[in-house]
């Protein structure tokens, strides 16, 4: 009695093929399940972030004599979520022409690149139009208290900083505009406009005010821009992880560009320090002063992830995976988080004085 023959063997499936459905299905399961640590962990580290705006700028004052700062906790939170929501949106226009540009230099790459992220554009403009309604709304109010409802447009223009922060609004608006009309690169253009108005906002002095003006436009940017590129340039390696070469070179290329942006923001910091800074005793003496220690020595730490994270893009130069960029860029990126919170709580804080 002859044995039955053997069931033939499974086709060979060809190189580059999708794999079978049931297979698919398992990882991408098991691919769901791995986005829960780091979301856990962006969520507590927002959490800090938050608690450190609305307290901030009470342990800074202590001990220094200086008057409590009525609101400072409010404005400082306020005016966090207004250069977060700058970052999220100028991140996305340079950073997806980045990638086009990068998915150009490479064969066999489509035009737009493999993937794209899904845009954040429009919720960052409506939460920075919030931001800064709020804030002109505590302008308006003149004690530091967020007011029940919108005052009126004659109450705002009355100060400056109520002026300042409407038209920042207005900018936030304008940019959710170009995005709700397919053109999110026109959105450029009204929030450079918004960081041209928060640059305003933090000089009022009379004298020699167009070089604080330009020293703090070139400083915001340079940090608004390296923060939103790196949020940009994960959520698109992430999306391209199909693509390995494309995402180390999209990483190569925004490491280039964020050495020069930090490059810039030491410079102009650096200048705008010794120029508001009426002695090295005021470091210490001052909130400001503390405030400013600090934030350089987040500076410092982000400097260090920075580091790290293009060590092991060097090293690692024929396969690179999101895993291990994630790892050295988280770190960077809440440290970044962290130096837009300390910024706030800069022009919270008030400006030390001679004596």
């Amino acid at each position: 009695m002859s044995q039955p023959d053997s069931p033939p063997p499974p086709p060979s499936r060809p190189r580059g093929a999708a794999a079978p459905a049931g297979r698919g299905r398992h990882r991408a399961t098991r691919a769901g399940r791995r986005p829960l640590i780091p979301a856990a962990l962006v969520a507590a580290c927002v959490g800090v972030l938050v608690a450190v705006a609305l307290t901030g700028t009470d342990v800074a004052t202590g001990g220094t004599g200086e008057v409590r700062i009525p609101g400072g906790g409010v404005t400082t939170l306020l005016r966090s979520v207004l250069f977060a929501a700058l970052c999220v949106q100028l991140g996305e226009v340079a950073g997806r022409r980045l990638a086009r540009g990068v998915s150009r230099s490479l064969p066999g790459t489509p035009a737009n690149g493999p993937r794209q992220p899904p845009e954040w554009a429009a919720g960052a403009a409506l939460a920075g139009m919030t931001a800064a309604l709020a804030l002109a709304s505590m302008a308006a109010a003149g004690d530091g208290r967020l007011a029940a409802g919108f005052p009126e447009l004659s109450e705002i223009y009355a100060t400056r900083e109520g002026l300042l922060a409407f038209c920042e609004a207005n900018g936030f608006l304008l940019a959710a505009l170009c995005v709700f009309l397919r053109r999110p690169a026109w959105a450029a253009a009204p929030l450079a406009g918004v960081l041209v108005a928060e640059a305003l906002r933090a000089h009022p002095e009379n004298h020699t005010q167009a070089l604080g003006v330009g020293l703090t436009l070139v400083h915001l940017a340079c940090t608004v821009l390296w923060t939103g590129g790196l949020v940009h340039a994960l959520r698109t390696m992430r999306a391209w992880h199909g693509e390995p070469g494309a995402a180390r070179a999209l990483l190569a290329a925004y490491a280039r560009r964020a050495f020069w942006l930090f490059v810039a923001l030491c410079v102009t910091g650096t200048a705008s320090t010794l120029r508001k800074l009426p002695s090295v005793w005021a470091l210490t003496s001052s909130a400001w002063g503390r405030t400013l220690l600090v934030k350089l020595a987040v500076v410092g730490a982000v400097a260090l992830c920075a580091l790290v994270a293009r060590r092991v893009l060097m090293r690692d130069r024929t396969r690179l995976t999101y895993a291990q960029v994630w790892r050295p860029t988280a770190g960077e990126l809440a440290a970044l988080g962290a130096v837009l919170v300390l910024s706030a709580l800069l022009t919270a804080a008030p400006a030390p004085r001679a004596d």
